[in-house]
């Protein structure tokens, strides 16, 4: 008798919902939280240089932190959301049709192997409890690439733990995350074929930092400085990172 193949399953996560909030959103808003954006834009359209007009899956991109730029670039663009609220900061997009929505289980997502050029996700690995999982299902469906982001343990974020109750004394909607290596993530997705490609460390100084000193300017500029110096290179957090298919 033959005995039955028991399929792994894996519970609900879904952090997208807080980040996909208007609540949330407000970390990113005025001059400075457009600054943030405008660097995380910039890292991904130069990473995405290579695949002009590609289809591109953004998992957990409820945020809308990149949904203007990946349209007006010209790309395919699906958003996946774990519920359907996720989809209301993005609605005048989807309502014009100029990129689609859907949701589901963001461990267990609803399409075939390849079925993306790009698998794009910011603002969620770190807030997933099976990484591992997800990483899994990110290689499963991109079919030329995965580019992602995550908070770096080589950082001052290593002392996150220890000062997260001032953290979120000076910015109020913070929340705990998980730390990540490059050797880590790496591992990770070569279990699944891919191979890393490149990385962008986007700040040197901890972005509450920059929030407090509120100019643009001012954070730009010791940024260029800290970049120049080889400093952010080795050291910025959150990392952008690229891994192509082997």
């Amino acid at each position: 008798m033959t005995e039955a193949v028991q399929t792994p399953t894996y519970y609900l996560e879904t952090p997208d919902i807080e980040t996909s909030s208007d609540d949330y959103a407000t970390r990113f808003a005025g001059k400075v939280g457009e600054w943030f954006l405008k660097v995380q834009e910039k890292a991904t359209l130069k990473m995405l240089k290579p695949y002009p007009g590609a289809s591109i899956l953004d998992v957990g991109g409820g945020h809308g932190q990149t949904t203007k730029a990946l349209i007006d670039a010209g790309y395919d663009l699906t958003v996946f959301g774990s519920d359907p609220v996720c989809k209301e900061r993005i609605a005048q997009y989807v309502d014009k049709g100029q990129c689609k929505f859907e949701a589901g289980n963001l461990l267990d997502l609803p399409y075939p192997d390849n079925a993306f050029d790009i698998v794009l996700s910011y603002r969620l690995l770190p807030h997933i409890e099976q990484w591992q999982r997800l990483i899994e299902e990110f290689s499963r469906v991109a079919r030329k690439a995965v580019i992602l982001d995550y908070p770096e343990k080589r950082s001052v974020n290593v002392i996150a733990p220890q000062l997260f109750k001032m953290k979120k004394q000076m910015e109020g909607n913070t929340r705990p995350f998980t730390l990540f290596s490059r050797a880590e993530v790496t591992e990770q997705f070569n279990q699944h074929g891919y191979q890393f490609k490149d990385a962008y460390g986007e700040f040197f100084l901890p972005m509450v930092l920059h929030r407090k000193l509120k100019s643009p300017g001012i954070s730009s500029a010791a940024e260029d400085v800290c970049r120049a110096l080889g400093l952010t290179g080795l050291f910025g957090s959150p990392v952008v990172v690229k891994y192509i298919r082997g």
